[in-house]
Protein backbone atom coordinates (compact mmCIF):
# COMPACT_ATOMS: atom_id res chain seq x y z
CA UNK A 1 0.00 0.00 0.00
CA UNK A 2 1.29 3.43 -0.90
CA UNK A 3 1.21 5.93 1.96
CA UNK A 4 1.37 8.99 -0.29
CA UNK A 5 1.34 9.91 -3.96
CA UNK A 6 5.11 9.37 -4.27
CA UNK A 7 4.92 5.84 -2.88
CA UNK A 8 1.90 5.25 -5.12
CA UNK A 9 4.03 6.35 -8.07
CA UNK A 10 6.73 3.81 -7.17
CA UNK A 11 4.10 1.08 -6.90
CA UNK A 12 2.74 2.03 -10.32
CA UNK A 13 6.21 1.96 -11.83
CA UNK A 14 7.36 -1.39 -10.39
CA UNK A 15 4.13 -3.39 -10.19
CA UNK A 16 4.00 -7.01 -11.25
CA UNK A 17 1.71 -8.38 -13.97
CA UNK A 18 -0.08 -10.49 -11.35
CA UNK A 19 -0.78 -7.48 -9.08
CA UNK A 20 -4.33 -6.17 -8.69
CA UNK A 21 -4.63 -2.42 -8.03
CA UNK A 22 -7.38 -1.01 -5.76
CA UNK A 23 -8.42 2.65 -5.40
CA UNK A 24 -11.45 4.64 -4.26
CA UNK A 25 -13.26 5.80 -7.39
CA UNK A 26 -13.07 9.56 -8.08
CA UNK A 27 -11.48 10.37 -4.70
CA UNK A 28 -7.90 10.48 -3.53
CA UNK A 29 -6.86 7.35 -1.67
CA UNK A 30 -4.01 5.00 -1.07
CA UNK A 31 -3.15 2.56 -3.83
CA UNK A 32 -3.56 -0.95 -2.46
CA UNK A 33 -2.09 -3.90 -4.33
CA UNK A 34 -3.02 -7.54 -4.04
CA UNK A 35 -0.54 -10.02 -5.53
CA UNK A 36 -2.27 -12.96 -7.17
CA UNK A 37 -0.73 -16.40 -7.50
CA UNK A 38 0.61 -17.44 -10.91
CA UNK A 39 -2.28 -18.41 -13.18
CA UNK A 40 -4.93 -16.79 -10.96
CA UNK A 41 -7.15 -14.07 -12.42
CA UNK A 42 -9.15 -11.15 -11.02
CA UNK A 43 -12.45 -13.02 -11.10
CA UNK A 44 -11.01 -15.70 -8.79
CA UNK A 45 -10.39 -13.31 -5.89
CA UNK A 46 -12.48 -14.51 -2.92
CA UNK A 47 -15.21 -12.05 -1.81
CA UNK A 48 -13.68 -11.80 1.70
CA UNK A 49 -10.35 -10.68 0.21
CA UNK A 50 -12.11 -8.13 -2.01
CA UNK A 51 -13.93 -6.80 1.06
CA UNK A 52 -10.64 -6.55 3.00
CA UNK A 53 -8.90 -4.65 0.19
CA UNK A 54 -11.87 -2.34 -0.35
CA UNK A 55 -12.14 -1.58 3.38
CA UNK A 56 -8.40 -0.86 3.50
CA UNK A 57 -8.60 1.52 0.53
CA UNK A 58 -11.68 3.28 1.93
CA UNK A 59 -10.06 3.66 5.36
CA UNK A 60 -6.95 5.20 3.75
CA UNK A 61 -8.85 7.83 1.79
CA UNK A 62 -9.13 11.26 3.37
CA UNK A 63 -12.59 11.86 1.90
CA UNK A 64 -13.70 8.27 1.39
CA UNK A 65 -13.31 7.26 5.03
CA UNK A 66 -15.98 9.81 6.00
CA UNK A 67 -18.55 8.68 3.41
CA UNK A 68 -20.91 5.74 3.05
CA UNK A 69 -21.58 3.93 -0.23
CA UNK A 70 -18.14 4.44 -1.71
CA UNK A 71 -17.14 2.73 -4.96
CA UNK A 72 -13.77 1.02 -4.97
CA UNK A 73 -12.35 0.19 -8.38
CA UNK A 74 -9.82 -2.51 -9.09
CA UNK A 75 -7.97 -3.87 -12.11
CA UNK A 76 -4.81 -5.71 -13.00
CA UNK A 77 -1.64 -3.64 -12.75
CA UNK A 78 -0.97 -4.29 -16.44
CA UNK A 79 -4.17 -2.37 -17.25
CA UNK A 80 -2.87 0.81 -15.59
CA UNK A 81 -1.80 3.53 -18.01
CA UNK A 82 0.60 6.27 -17.04
CA UNK A 83 1.33 9.14 -19.42
CA UNK A 84 3.80 11.98 -19.03
CA UNK A 85 1.12 14.64 -18.59
CA UNK A 86 -0.42 12.94 -15.51
CA UNK A 87 0.22 14.12 -11.97
CA UNK A 88 2.32 12.08 -9.57
CA UNK A 89 0.31 9.04 -8.43
CA UNK A 90 -2.38 9.53 -11.08
CA UNK A 91 -3.25 6.73 -13.53
CA UNK A 92 -5.60 5.92 -16.38
CA UNK A 93 -6.57 2.60 -17.93
CA UNK A 94 -5.75 0.86 -21.18
CA UNK A 95 -9.14 -0.89 -21.16
CA UNK A 96 -12.04 0.57 -19.16
CA UNK A 97 -13.93 -2.72 -19.50
CA UNK A 98 -11.23 -4.47 -17.44
CA UNK A 99 -11.91 -2.19 -14.45
CA UNK A 100 -14.19 -3.69 -11.80
CA UNK A 101 -16.29 -1.99 -9.11
CA UNK A 102 -16.85 -2.99 -5.51
CA UNK A 103 -19.37 -1.04 -3.46
CA UNK A 104 -18.46 -0.38 0.19
CA UNK A 105 -21.68 0.50 1.98
CA UNK A 106 -19.94 1.57 5.19
CA UNK A 107 -16.75 1.13 7.12
CA UNK A 108 -16.56 -2.18 8.95
CA UNK A 109 -14.35 -1.46 11.96
CA UNK A 110 -13.83 -5.14 12.72
CA UNK A 111 -12.15 -5.69 9.33
CA UNK A 112 -10.09 -2.49 9.45
CA UNK A 113 -8.94 -3.19 13.02
CA UNK A 114 -7.96 -6.77 12.13
CA UNK A 115 -5.97 -5.55 9.13
CA UNK A 116 -4.25 -2.84 11.15
CA UNK A 117 -3.33 -5.28 13.94
CA UNK A 118 -1.82 -7.80 11.53
CA UNK A 119 -0.10 -5.35 9.22
CA UNK A 120 3.64 -5.60 8.73
CA UNK A 121 5.39 -2.52 7.42
CA UNK A 122 8.29 -3.05 5.07
CA UNK A 123 10.20 -0.79 2.77
CA UNK A 124 11.17 -3.16 -0.04
CA UNK A 125 13.39 -2.24 -2.93
CA UNK A 126 10.61 -2.37 -5.52
CA UNK A 127 12.96 -2.07 -8.49
CA UNK A 128 15.18 -4.93 -7.26
CA UNK A 129 12.17 -7.11 -6.44
CA UNK A 130 10.73 -6.56 -9.91
CA UNK A 131 14.08 -7.28 -11.55
CA UNK A 132 14.44 -10.52 -9.54
CA UNK A 133 10.92 -11.58 -10.51
CA UNK A 134 11.57 -10.84 -14.17
CA UNK A 135 14.89 -12.70 -14.03
CA UNK A 136 13.18 -15.80 -12.59
CA UNK A 137 10.45 -15.60 -15.23
CA UNK A 138 13.04 -15.30 -18.03
CA UNK A 139 14.86 -18.34 -16.60
CA UNK A 140 11.63 -20.38 -16.58
CA UNK A 141 10.78 -19.31 -20.14
CA UNK A 142 14.30 -20.16 -21.31
CA UNK A 143 13.97 -23.66 -19.82
CA UNK A 144 10.61 -24.06 -21.55
CA UNK A 145 12.08 -22.99 -24.91
CA UNK A 146 15.02 -25.40 -24.51
CA UNK A 147 12.62 -28.23 -23.62
CA UNK A 148 10.37 -27.39 -26.58
CA UNK A 149 13.36 -27.39 -28.97
CA UNK A 150 14.51 -30.74 -27.55
CA UNK A 151 11.04 -32.23 -28.12
CA UNK A 152 10.90 -30.83 -31.65
CA UNK A 153 14.33 -32.30 -32.40
CA UNK A 154 13.24 -35.71 -31.04
CA UNK A 155 10.06 -35.58 -33.14
CA UNK A 156 12.04 -34.66 -36.26
CA UNK A 157 14.47 -37.53 -35.66
CA UNK A 158 11.61 -39.98 -35.05
CA UNK A 159 9.88 -38.76 -38.22
CA UNK A 160 13.14 -39.11 -40.19
CA UNK A 161 13.63 -42.67 -38.93
CA UNK A 162 10.05 -43.63 -39.76
CA UNK A 163 10.42 -42.16 -43.23
CA UNK A 164 13.66 -44.07 -43.72
CA UNK A 165 12.00 -47.31 -42.63
CA UNK A 166 9.22 -46.83 -45.20
CA UNK A 167 11.71 -45.97 -47.93
CA UNK A 168 13.10 -48.53 -50.39
CA UNK A 169 16.32 -46.58 -50.87
CA UNK A 170 18.30 -48.72 -48.39
CA UNK A 171 17.20 -52.09 -49.73
CA UNK A 172 19.14 -52.13 -53.00
CA UNK A 173 22.46 -50.75 -51.76
CA UNK A 174 25.52 -52.75 -52.89
CA UNK A 175 26.88 -53.11 -49.36
CA UNK A 176 23.64 -54.82 -48.31
CA UNK A 177 23.72 -57.31 -51.23
CA UNK A 178 25.37 -60.71 -51.43
CA UNK A 179 26.28 -62.75 -54.43
CA UNK A 180 26.57 -66.48 -54.86
CA UNK A 181 30.14 -65.90 -55.95
CA UNK A 182 31.01 -64.72 -52.48
CA UNK A 183 29.64 -67.84 -50.85
CA UNK A 184 32.18 -70.60 -50.21
CA UNK A 185 30.29 -73.73 -51.11
CA UNK A 186 32.25 -76.98 -51.35
CA UNK A 187 29.30 -79.16 -52.00
CA UNK A 188 28.34 -79.83 -55.55
CA UNK A 189 24.69 -79.39 -55.96
CA UNK A 190 24.50 -82.16 -58.45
Amino acid sequence: MGRDKYENEELIKYGWPEDVWFHVDNLSSAHVYLRLKQGQNVKQIPPEVLEDCAQLVKDNSIEGCKKDNVNVIYTLWSNLKKTGDMDVGQVGFHDEKAVYNFRVAKKINMIVNRLNKTKVERNPDLAADREQRDKEERHIRKKEVVEQKRKEKEEAEKHRQEKEMRSYSNIMKSENMRSNKDVDDDDDFM
